[in-house]
């Protein structure tokens, strides 16, 4: 009898010895800190056009020790500011969170709404009235940082910092304690009411240090001699656009005024700063739970849309972008630890090279200038059907058209498309119009099309969509812009860092969607409530 018992007694450690050793294969040990950075308007290419000149602490440490995914892009064709910094942080697409632009037509309100806007909060932080009306609200879905918080009953800490308010907003969620933007008319960092009463005391003390003039007055110099810059073209071209006060767009730049920061990098500068400042005081890392920071460089997005993908100025900003991406490793390092913590680094856009310079290239390209392409479109549907207001707004390519007239005059929104679509696609640079609520008239190629499906939000999209040629844009005649479906705007850079995370490359197409369920997976949570991607398998460390 006792050799049966001892022989359950053995029986029953060795089962219990079993459970506790699968218990422990499904521990999860999670990062201390997450830091999602995007960089606002940075083509795929420009991680390895620069990359020789690049340190070996900022992209090159991410890219060497962690895992590049090389094939990376947004699969909707509504590549602005708002929806990239909302959609790397909801896994979702425009058709469904209702960020469909950095504005849109609200129909309701007969009036454009901003990507932001929210007439029922104040500003924190300064007397700027207007600056501080913005909230999350107008996102109709969960970002990871608010399934983080929901996973732990709020225990983990999450905050956003951009120096545009989209940009720090809308990644950081609905549950955020912080997000944090630039107000370019006093100079100082603030928030809403919708996040707190006052700022807290580290943030206002950074304030009183007026880092913004101090910055400022300095001169933009180059970074390097100027006959280094042998990856851009020469300095001071026709097409470029100089910064605000400035009369010539020449190196060494005069940042005349607080508004001009942005378009330099000491706009990155001082948002490194205040990051770091808020990572120290908030003491980010240090608690029972992962906290995440959301942390965008806006300052690339103001010196493309000035001077374009091949000038110095683009080639200069991203070399001591680099430089600020060094710093922050370097302060998680000491702050956590190496190992401690999770970064991945993204963009919410890419960008067109100017159409001047393609041309002089004998690259086929255009240009909409200023209200070109309305002014054609209104011509056309004046001449066609009648000098009535047929169309209440155009934003983002998309034709708002008047709903209450077209009943009047007994037509559909089928009807006036069949009619004008002939007549637009003569246009030069146009490629193709779509009718938003009929698929059938998504004439193109399946991917192509899969673009325009993806953006058409049923509440707040237009009903009519025109597809510009590549090479062509809306814009003005010097600098750039973006907000295409084509590849120079969608392919964007993506790389993820540090704990949890292997190291390699992926040659394999990825999406933006697919980066909030990764994060999600390496966390053990639940996905944003949106999210439409997949999880990146090869990125997490098994």
């Amino acid at each position: 009898m006792k050799k049966v018992f001892f022989l359950l007694f053995i029986i029953g450690f060795s089962v219990s010895a079993q459970r506790r050793q699968k218990t422990k294969e499904v521990t999860v040990s999670q990062p201390k800190l997450i830091v999602g950075i995007v960089v606002d308007q940075m083509r795929n290419d420009y991680l390895y056009r620069y990359a020789a000149k690049y340190s070996a602490g900022g992209f090159k440490r991410l890219m060497n020790e962690g895992f590049t995914c090389k094939n990376n892009h947004y699969t909707y064709a509504a590549t602005y500011t708002g929806p990239g910094h909302a959609h790397i942080f909801n896994g979702s697409q425009p058709a469904l969170s209702g960020i469909i632009g950095n504005e849109w037509f609200d129909r309701g309100l007969n009036q454009s709404m901003y990507v932001a806007e929210d007439s029922t909060v104040s500003t924190v932080g300064s007397s700027n009235v207007l600056a501080g009306r913005m909230s999350p609200k107008n996102m109709k879905v969960t970002s990871i940082c608010d399934q983080l918080r929901l996973s732990n009953q709020f225990q983990s800490r999450t905050f956003g910092v951009a120096l545009k308010d989209r940009g720090s907003i809308l990644p950081a969620g609905h549950t955020a304690n912080a997000a944090y933007w630039f107000d370019t008319k006093t100079g100082k960092w603030i928030t809403s009411t919708y996040y707190m009463a006052e700022l807290p005391k580290w943030a206002a003390e950074f304030n009183d240090r007026k880092r913004a003039e101090e910055l400022i007055a300095h001169k933009w110099t180059t970074l390097l001699p100027m006959d280094q810059y042998t990856e851009s073209e020469a300095d001071n071209q026709p097409y470029e656009n100089p910064i605000l006060g400035e009369t010539t767009t020449t190196f060494p730049h005069t940042v005349k005024s607080i508004t001009a920061l942005p378009t330099s990098p000491f706009g990155n500068t001082i948002t490194k700063e205040f990051a770091l400042s808020l990572i120290q005081n908030e003491n980010l890392g240090k608690g029972t739970a992962t906290d995440f920071l959301t942390l965008s460089f806006s300052s690339p997005d103001y010196v493309g849309h000035s001077f374009g993908t091949f000038s110095v100025e683009m080639e200069d900003v991203y070399l001591r972008l680099d430089k600020d991406i060094e710093d922050i490793l370097n302060a998680l390092d000491l702050q956590l630890g190496a190992g401690n913590y999770t970064v991945f680094l993204t963009a919410d856009h890419g960008a067109a090279d100017i159409p001047a310079y393609l041309k002089k290239n004998k690259i086929p390209a255009g240009l909409f200038i200023g209200t070109e392409l309305k002014k054609q479109f209104d011509e056309t549907i004046a001449k066609e059907f009648g000098p009535e207001k047929w169309v209440l707004a155009e934003d983002n390519y998309q034709i708002y058209l008047n709903h209450d007239l077209l009943k009047a005059k007994n037509m559909t929104v089928s009807d006036f498309f069949k009619r004008l679509k002939p007549l637009v696609i003569k246009m030069e640079g146009v490629y193709q119009l779509v009718d938003l609520n009929d698929k059938m008239t998504y004439l193109m190629p399946d991917a192509t099309a899969d673009l325009i499906e993806n953006v058409n939000n049923p509440k707040r999209s237009g009903d009519i969509m025109v597809l510009l040629e590549p090479a062509w844009f809306s814009g003005y005649a010097k600098g750039t812009t973006h907000g295409t479906g084509w590849a120079y705007d969608t392919h964007v850079p993506l790389i993820f860092y540090g704990a949890g995370i292997t190291k390699g490359i992926t040659f394999e197409k990825t999406a933006i969607t697919d980066i909030a369920p990764t994060i999600a997976a390496l966390l053990a949570i639940q996905e944003p409530n949106g999210c439409v991607g997949r999880v990146i398998q090869q990125v997490i460390a098994k």
